[in-house]
């Protein structure tokens, strides 16, 4: 059980842009290449963006907002893109439901992991999306050529694997509210 948070912590913008190149940093070294970043909204848009451009790959966005009203878009052509899906009607030449020379480098980009929920819901609808929920064929997805990168990443969350992060926070060791400058740049 999370302790009650008392205490925030405001995130500044050079803050997030210093956290953005360290997560540059750790992807050159990773040689990973994106065929495209996707920003979880509204929290991941602004560092996958700069990502984004700093790439020089497209950026989609991705409505997951499990926290204030439970409303998630299910993305399907993402889906396929991660899974290599083949068409149904050339599935039969190919033998099979996907193909893994046609899977997509994909980087899904979030201000924090809090909880893990969000990247849980992500790989959870993914799966489902491309009616093929067989665990084996998404081992080899998950962490390969899809990967996860935030901003913050708690280390008490319940997902254990995010690949790319700018700051590591433990909020049971430390319960505090992390604020991001677009979260109250008017104040």
């Amino acid at each position: 059980m999370m302790k009650k948070i008392d205490k925030k912590t405001f995130l500044t913008n050079a803050d997030v842009e210093h956290y953005v190149q360290d997560i540059l940093r750790q992807i050159a070294l990773d040689g990973f290449k994106p065929d495209y970043v996707v920003g979880i909204t509204r929290g991941g848009v602004v560092p996958a963006l700069m990502i984004s451009h700093y790439l020089n790959v497209p950026m989609q966005t991705l409505k997951v907002s499990l926290r204030d009203n439970n409303d998630c878009e299910t993305n399907c052509w993402m889906a396929e893109d991660a899974f290599g899906y083949i068409a149904y009607e050339d599935q039969k030449t190919y033998k099979s439901r996907w193909d893994i020379d046609a899977r997509k480098n994909i980087l899904v980009v979030d201000d924090i992991n809090d909880s893990g929920e969000t990247i849980k819901w992500i790989k959870q609808d993914w799966q489902s999306s491309c009616m093929s929920n067989e665990e084996y064929a998404w081992m080899s997805i998950w962490d390969n050529t899809v990967k996860f990168a935030t901003i913050v990443n708690n280390e008490a969350s319940d997902y254990k694997s995010v690949s790319y992060t700018g700051l590591e926070i433990n909020k049971l060791e430390d319960p505090t509210w992390i604020v991001f400058p677009w979260e109250e740049w008017w104040k």
